[in-house]
C-alpha cells in the first residue's frame, strides 16, 4: 500500500481528510518535537478507531510534513508512490485521481 493510499483508507475510516486530523493533532500540540509516535497513535486510536500504521503515517505527516523521500515515488513495488508531495486535502480532490 501506498503512503497516499494510506490516506486515502484513513479519510474512508474516519470521514475527515489527513488535513482536518493534522490540524486536530497540532490543536492538541502534538506536533512538538518532543510529543512521542505513542501518545499520538493512541489519540487516533481511541477517538478514531485507526490501527497502528494508519496512525504512525499520521505521525510522520504532523511531525514532518507532506513531503515523503523519494524511494519508492516512480517505482513499480507495493508502496509506490506517484509523488514525493502527499495530498492531505481529500481524495476526492486529488488531481492525481482524475
Amino acid at each position: 500500500m501506498s503512503f497516499q493510499a494510506y490516506l486515502d483508507t484513513i479519510e474512508g475510516k474516519t470521514g475527515l481528510t489527513p488535513r482536518q486530523l493534522v490540524d486536530l493533532g497540532t490543536a492538541r500540540g502534538y506536533d512538538d518535537p518532543s510529543v512521542k509516535a505513542g501518545v499520538i497513535v493512541d489519540w487516533l486510536k481511541e477517538d478514531y478507531g485507526l490501527g497502528r500504521g494508519h496512525a504512525m503515517a499520521l505521525v510522520h505527516v504532523l511531525k514532518k510534513g507532506p513531503t515523503i523521500s523519494t524511494k519508492h515515488v516512480g517505482t513499480d513495488g507495493v508502496h509506490r508512490d506517484e509523488s514525493e508531495e502527499l495530498w492531505l486535502d481529500g481524495k476526492a480532490t486529488n488531481p492525481a485521481n482524475t
